[in-house]
């Protein structure tokens, strides 16, 4: 054996190559000897690491083996293109803004090559998601070899208080059956989550008002707004068909602050023979549920405009609904027919037709926004409204809390709207001063995601 002692090994020609032992060949390396690297190392196969790029991918590209990769999908998903592999290369990627869930990440491999056994892409689509791949074999080809989802930590989410407080799951729900606060203490790393899911519910009309011995019947009130928006991107829960998600305008993004909430009263009984009263406005962060209209009373025949519009009564028209307009409609019309027409409701128009002279108020919205299928903003029922000597009875309050009509001849007075859940209040009846149902008061509901 003998030993070369020098400062530099270089070749014998500029840029050319110098070449250590020959095949079969094995160079020992002893403990406590260091080899420092300040060029490009290639075949020496993994290493077990990666290099992590810091500079984070918003677009399309192509992975260098040895690499790890921070992925932006807040602005849509895109696809990573992987390299030929070759035994032990590596690569990682991590979601960088907890967007996969909706930014999905395609991974897609080199040609024919596998991923996991299968030529064909892999999708990752669970938010906050890092995977690091390893090329096996030519059966296998990439295999993911850490999953991880562990960046995602509690203080992560929202936090806040206000209301009656419950949990579905994953998701805290905040119901305000009055005025209060909803106070924001911190929000969401993940910006798609702080867009909270709500129901909003104006208060619903009341019934009008039929004089004594009157022969026309009065119209039921018309059902408080209903405004819903369900954050698709992050919650499953069934929404009602009115959810407004897809309308940017309807989505409220909270920041750390209280959000006062305002929950609208029901109306009142129309005096006498007096148009019912209109239901409040419910409102939360910028978004409000119009108050209900009136139904339309014997001695003042029209039904009013609202959320949902009151039912008219003799000539009268019925109220328009969705009133002021937004997209979906918060509400229906009532009905024109010219006795004791029904109230509008949230998903239906107020009831109207020759016989049994009295219609029922229109259906509400059904959402399970607070972990229960629950109807919500039904219009008020007509009064009972027959030929002389005929007992006829009101029409039905539409499901979701609207009062029914007082039957004819009376005795009964008109049923109320249910409280927080903005329904119409039934309408008064033939042949008697009956009094006319209240509107149901308002409700609002926030979700959001919380752990």
């Amino acid at each position: 054996m003998s030993e070369v002692k020098v400062n530099k090994i270089s070749p014998r020609t500029n840029c050319g190559t110098v070449t250590l032992g020959d095949s079969g060949d094995t160079f020992t390396i002893p403990a406590g000897v260091s080899i420092s690297n300040s060029g490009t190392a290639s075949g020496f196969g993994s290493t077990g690491e990666v290099s992590w790029v810091t500079t984070k991918k918003t677009t399309t590209f192509t992975v260098t083996a040895g690499e790890g990769y921070f992925c932006d999908t807040s602005s849509g998903g895109f696809t990573v293109n992987l390299p030929a592999g070759t035994a032990g290369a590596s690569f990682a990627v991590a979601d960088y803004t907890n967007t996969f869930q909706t930014g999905n990440l395609t991974i897609s491999p080199n040609g024919s090559q596998k991923i996991g056994g299968v030529a064909a892409d892999t999708i990752l689509q669970t938010e906050g998601q890092s995977a690091y791949f390893v090329y096996v074999d030519d059966t296998e080809g990439w295999k993911n070899v850490i999953d991880s989802t562990s960046n995602i930590i509690g203080s992560s989410f929202i936090s806040a208080t206000g209301g009656a407080e419950s949990n579905c799951g994953n998701f805290k729900v905040h119901k305000f059956t009055g005025p209060g606060t909803f106070t924001v203490n911190s929000v969401a790393t993940c910006a798609t989550q702080n867009i909270v899911s709500y129901v909003i519910v104006g208060g619903g009309g009341a019934g009008g008002g039929a004089a004594a011995f009157c022969t026309t019947a009065a119209g039921g009130g018309g059902a408080g707004g209903f405004r819903e928006v369900k954050n698709t991107d992050v919650d499953s829960y069934t929404a009602s068909p009115l959810n407004g998600y897809s309308t940017p305008a309807n989505r409220v993004t909270v920041t750390a602050q209280g959000y006062p909430i305002v929950v609208g009263g029901g109306g009142t009984p129309g005096t006498g023979s007096g148009q019912g009263s209109a239901g409040s406005n419910s409102s939360f962060g910028g978004i409000t549920g119009a108050g209900g209209g009136g139904g339309g009373g014997t001695g003042s025949l029209t039904g009013a405009n609202g959320g949902s519009g009151g039912g008219a009564t003799c000539s009268g028209s019925g109220g328009t609904g969705n009133t002021p307009p937004v997209t979906p409609a918060q509400g229906q019309n009532g009905s024109p027919y010219p006795i004791g027409g029904g109230g509008g409701g949230a998903t239906q128009a107020g009831q109207g037709q020759d016989s049994p002279f009295n219609k029922n108020g229109g259906t509400g919205a059904t959402s399970s926004i607070d972990g229960t299928p629950t109807a919500r903003a039904g219009g008020g029922g007509g009064g009972g409204a027959g030929p002389a000597a005929t007992s006829t009875a009101g029409g039905s309050g539409g499901t979701g809390g609207g009062g029914a009509g007082a039957p004819s001849p009376g005795g009964c007075h008109s049923t109320a709207g249910t409280v927080n859940t903005g329904g119409g209040g039934g309408g008064g009846p033939v042949s008697d001063g009956t009094i006319s149902g209240a509107g149901g008061s308002g409700i609002v509901i926030i979700r959001y995601k919380f752990q």
